[in-house]
């Protein structure tokens, strides 16, 4: 028997207790959280109280995700300070917000940070400015603080009753599965090394530094999995592998995911470092709202929180923001200079007057995945199981979802006592409106049951060690890049200002990425400076 065949056997005789429905329903207590869905829905209504006074700011930036507070931060760097970001939820963050408890703190959303390439200066920057990144921003090879390195190990697969170190399906695959392995990495060593006729390499972060060939471009009209049938790949086990990686940036099933977006997923990360291999991620138990919270330190008295910019209009002097104050249920009426508009592009239509059509069409066009996150306090680490340890990112095969991250991984005592794990689950399969539909309507105990079903293969014990489940809702966690979508003229038309306003958000680029929101928003800041000093 070859050690193949033996690890196989020896995951048949261990599946069985964990491939079966946990005996105890029991849930644990949790809540059911998420954005101020209804907050937002008042828009359409437009049933808000008058202007009871006038304000006046240099610019007024609407949104505090990564892109609003880019642009915050490069301003407030560049010495600018008369400006205000209004956000409509309590706290800023957008989809990097995270929470606490006496365990830990955990994400509700973005988790990690690859290593920034060269292209990425905008993100070395800010970067080197937190301390994270030390030296020289701009060097082929930075040095990272080692505290925001990910320890090792990174990421592991459960899969026949095993767990294996990465996320390329080991076990059970077959010399055809390695063959092609061998020839998709190929393919992609050569995307990485393209460089496009003006110079440019063929996928870059940000995108907007990619090369424009035509043959390049046109990835873009088919799907992802089109993409590998053209190149006679069809391993299931590679299928799985690709789709896993379109579901993990982008919320979408590879056959909805334009291959210009799929292969950029793969080849477009080059980030390297002097103290660190190359796939190694920066992360925090809060994952990336420890980035959130240090870049608003140098400008948080000009946060304006449970903010909602409700009507947006040009004059010939200033733009006009009518902004509803939750706490206060009134109206303040801003005059701002400038605009940088950081918000998801779909809302832009309901309240800025004077939109023009086209633009307001390019909005509506933009799709959106839903995600739900949970974070699962337990009394103990999830058993170990057979083969790899506990992993700060753990993958299992035949879920519906993308799998869980400990929160405690960066800590030293990650491997006992109580733990948070974060589960992420990208719905697809449905159209959006549905889904959003369920997410709104499903009560808490139809996806705890859900998550706990799930996690009772890999960890049959998972139920008596849950002790608190609580559940985020995103119905528009990000955009998606469905093919036809990126290299569009549509999507193109929101890059450029309109009058006053300009556009800063990863819906710019397509797709949500933190590289994408950081570049738009010091871009929108840069643009803003520029006109006032003119």
């Amino acid at each position: 028997m070859n050690r193949r065949d033996f690890l196989l056997s020896l995951a048949a005789s261990t599946c069985l207790p964990g491939c079966q429905p946990a005996a105890n329903p029991r849930l644990p207590a949790g809540a059911m959280l998420g954005p101020s869905m209804e907050r937002g829905h008042r828009l359409r209504g437009r049933d808000f109280p008058a202007p009871s006074e006038t304000r006046k700011t240099g610019v007024a930036i609407v949104g505090g995700g990564i892109a609003g507070l880019s642009a915050a931060w490069k301003l407030n760097k560049s010495g600018y300070g008369d400006f205000h970001l209004f956000e409509m939820e309590g706290v800023a963050g957008g989809n990097a917000r995270s929470g606490k408890n006496v365990v830990s703190a955990y994400p509700w959303g973005a988790h990690y940070l690859p290593l920034p390439g060269m292209e990425a200066r905008e993100t070395r920057e800010l970067l080197a400015d937190l301390g994270v990144l030390q030296g020289d921003p701009y060097a082929k090879n930075p040095s990272y603080d080692e505290r925001f390195l990910c320890f090792a190990p990174q990421e592991r697969l459960y899969r026949h009753g095993l767990w294996q170190e990465g996320l390329l399906p080991q076990i059970g695959a077959t010399r055809r599965d390695q063959e092609q392995y061998q020839r998709f990495f190929m393919l992609l060593a050569q995307f990485r090394q393209r460089q496009g006729t003006a110079g440019l390499r063929a996928f870059a972060i940000p995108a907007a530094r990619s090369a424009r060939d035509a043959d390049l471009m046109a990835l873009d009209g088919i799907s992802m999995r089109h993409f590998m049938q053209q190149q006679k790949l069809d391993s299931p086990l590679l299928h799985w592998y690709v789709n896993y990686g379109c579901h993990d940036d982008y919320g979408s099933d590879y056959a909805m995911v334009s291959a210009w977006a799929g292969l950029h997923y793969f080849a477009g990360r080059n980030g390297q470092a002097e103290n660190a291999e190359s796939d190694q991620v920066l992360t925090w138990p809060e994952g990336n709202d420890w980035l959130v919270k240090q870049m608003q330190k140098g400008f948080s008295e000009r946060i304006v929180s449970g903010a909602l910019v409700q009507r947006m209009a040009e004059t010939k002097s200033h733009v006009e923001l009518d902004v509803y104050l939750q706490q206060e249920n009134r109206t303040v009426r801003w005059q701002a200079e400038r605009v940088i508009y950081a918000a998801p592009m779909f809302v832009l239509p309901y309240l800025f007057e004077g939109l023009d059509e086209g633009t307001k069409q390019a909005c509506r066009q933009i799709q959106y995945a839903p995600w739900l996150v949970a974070n699962l306090t337990l009394s103990s680490p999830p058993t170990a199981g057979h083969g790899a340890p506990l992993s700060w990112d753990n993958v299992i095969f035949d879920s519906p979802a993308l799998g869980y991250v400990n929160a405690t991984h960066q800590s030293l005592r990650s491997h006992e006592g109580p733990t948070v794990l974060t589960y992420y689950w990208a719905l697809t399969g449905e159209p959006e409106k549905n889904v959003r539909q369920k997410l709104h309507d499903a009560p808490w105990k139809h996806w705890a049951e859900s998550i706990l079903r799930d996690l009772s293969h890999p960890h049959p014990d998972i139920r008596t060690k849950v002790t608190q489940l609580d559940i985020f809702r995103w119905g528009h966690a990000m955009s998606r890049p469905v093919p036809g979508w990126i290299w569009s003229a549509a999507r193109e038309r929101l890059t450029l200002p309109h009058g006053r306003v300009h556009f800063a958000h990863a819906d710019l680029s397509g797709f949500s990425i933190f590289e994408e929101a950081n570049y738009w928003g010091v871009k929108a800041a840069q643009q803003v400076s520029a006109k006032l000093k003119a």
